[in-house]
């Protein structure tokens, strides 16, 4: 049985729905850069993890955003490290980070009305503003 990354006490991902591909990094580095191929694309098929209930699914691919493909996979890019294993760490924990995030779900906001002591301040908020600004009217000429 292969190991499973630990997203909350009782929601975990096996580790072989990861796919890993080395890439060349981008920016700064000198020859290295154009040497070694430690930059991380990590790719998650949401779609079809079996081991996530369906609405930690729904609001993970809606964080996603940009990184969600069309065919439902989190495509995660790590190249802020020189070495692939630590890329290859950052790329997994911000994985683990938005799984995280969707696994809990959103608080229902509960409708409440304004007080009566707010109404009062809001009315006289707006009266004060009125007067300032009526008395910024024309001066009145002389005739």
């Amino acid at each position: 049985m292969a190991a499973s990354i630990p997203i909350t006490p009782n929601l975990s991902i096996p580790e072989d729905a990861l796919d890993f591909a080395f890439v060349r990094s981008s920016g700064p580095g000198g020859q290295n850069v154009n040497k070694v191929a430690s930059a991380v694309q990590l790719r998650f098929d949401i779609k079809n993890a079996e081991t996530l209930p369906e609405g930690v699914k729904m609001r993970a691919m809606a964080a996603a955003g940009a990184r969600l493909t069309k065919d439902g996979t989190i495509v995660i890019i790590a190249d802020r490290h020189r070495t692939q294993t630590l890329n290859r760490q950052d790329a997994v924990e911000r994985l683990v980070a938005l799984l995280e995030r969707a696994a809990t779900p959103p608080k229902r906001r509960r409708a409440t009305r304004p007080t009566l002591a707010s109404k009062k301040r809001r009315l006289d908020s707006k009266a004060r503003r009125s007067t300032v600004k009526s008395l910024r009217g024309k001066k009145p000429t002389v005739e």
